[in-house]
């Protein structure tokens, strides 16, 4: 069983753009990422990603779509295979994230943001 309080859990780390695992649901991870300016534009093969906004703002920018802007409480699922680029343009975002075990942050690029083996907490 995982249980826990979102807000403690954030108080555990400070690093941005490297997500930390609070649960598994069946083959999903569920993550919490602090994320500040924007990543690196990406995309994940064979994987749909949740994006839920717990603070702050997050846009989400497509190559082929309008971009996404999410305030607190909003969410966005970036379909498999889709280019996206996630942007906290107004300082720290933090955000909840769901996808397969096996995705990695930086999808189909590596990068010094790469995260292989994210951290329990």
């Amino acid at each position: 069983m995982h249980a826990g309080s979102l807000r403690e859990k954030l108080e555990q780390f400070d690093e941005q753009w490297a997500p930390r695992i609070i649960a598994a649901v069946n083959d999903q991870h569920v993550k919490l990422a602090k994320l500040e300016g924007p990543f690196d534009w990406h995309h994940h093969d064979g994987a749909d990603e949740f994006f839920l906004v717990l603070r702050g703002r997050l846009v989400i920018e497509f190559r082929d779509a309008d971009d996404r802007r999410l305030d607190e409480g909003d969410f966005c699922v970036v379909p498999s295979g889709t280019d996206h680029r996630p942007v906290a343009p107004d300082g720290e975002a933090h955000v909840l994230l769901v996808e397969p075990a096996a995705t990695r942050n930086t999808g189909n690029l590596d990068t010094d943001r790469t995260v292989e083996d994210p951290d329990w907490i």
